[in-house]
């Protein structure tokens, strides 16, 4: 058996994330029917990133087996051949045989975009969070100081998460403001939990409006409590961008 790494983006617009369930369609179950439609096994692919429903991808990672001989880098286009127009192949190669997307050590990018217009852009609504006022985007820069690093991130997870270590390490937190255009929140990081960049965003958001000040952030962080932060941004402006490998020596030759 082979395994394969796929490099894969899609609009989530209309799934109900990442992982298969029973209530709707899912990124991961229509890369396994396509899969299955081209080789003719049934497969189940094991993904990098578990994205919430309506978070988008551009740079998520999956790997499958199979005893398919056709090369690894036209798995590409003939995957593609099987998908909705909103979920593409970008890449594919071959990784060792015991290589798992989710047991590598690797940073990721994530964007959260938001559209600071009066009014709401109707052509950016699949892709942004329409926030309108006055933000404070000095104090939102030093509020997010505060988050790099390594911490327990209790307060910034989705309360419903079973994960019992919430210890991550944040990379770096970029904002990158147009006045009253559209704005772009960057987080960087070695993993990330449940809700907890669009928790970030949220809060970060508070800070913006001087309903927080940056120095609670702080104290918001140390509390390990998820009623201490702000509520969690919706799902539409969250894009994973990039997955970057720490140790990229898994490639077959």
């Amino acid at each position: 058996m082979r395994r394969i790494l796929l490099t894969v983006a899609y609009d989530g617009t209309d799934y109900h994330g990442w992982q298969v369930q029973d209530n709707g369609p899912t990124i991961e179950g229509e890369l396994n029917k396509a899969i299955e439609r081209l080789t003719g096994t049934v497969t189940e692919v094991a993904g990098a990133s578990r994205t919430d429903s309506g978070v988008h991808g551009r740079g998520n990672r999956a790997v499958f087996d199979t005893d398919s001989t056709i090369p690894a880098e036209k798995f590409t286009a003939a995957i593609n051949t099987f998908l909705p127009s909103d979920i593409r192949v970008i890449s594919s190669l071959e990784v060792a045989p015991d290589w798992h997307p989710r047991k590598v050590r690797t940073i990721k990018t994530y964007e959260y975009r938001i559209d600071r217009g009066r009014v709401a852009d109707p052509l950016r609504a699949r892709y942004s969070w329409n926030v309108w006022g006055e933000l404070d985007v000095d104090a939102m820069r030093r509020a997010a100081g505060y988050l790099i690093g390594e911490h327990d991130f209790t307060s910034f997870c989705a309360a419903a998460s079973q994960v019992e270590d919430k210890t991550r390490n944040i990379v770096s937190i970029d904002i990158e403001d147009n006045s009253d255009d559209e704005m772009v929140i960057r987080v960087r990081g070695y993993g990330f939990l449940y809700n907890m960049v669009r928790i970030i965003v949220g809060t970060l958001i508070q800070v913006g409006f001087k309903k927080i000040t940056p120095e609670e952030l702080d104290g918001i962080l140390k509390a390990c409590d998820r009623t201490k932060a702000a509520e969690t941004a919706p799902p539409q402006g969250l894009t994973l961008m990039s997955i970057e490998d720490v140790d990229p020596d898994y490639f077959t030759e």
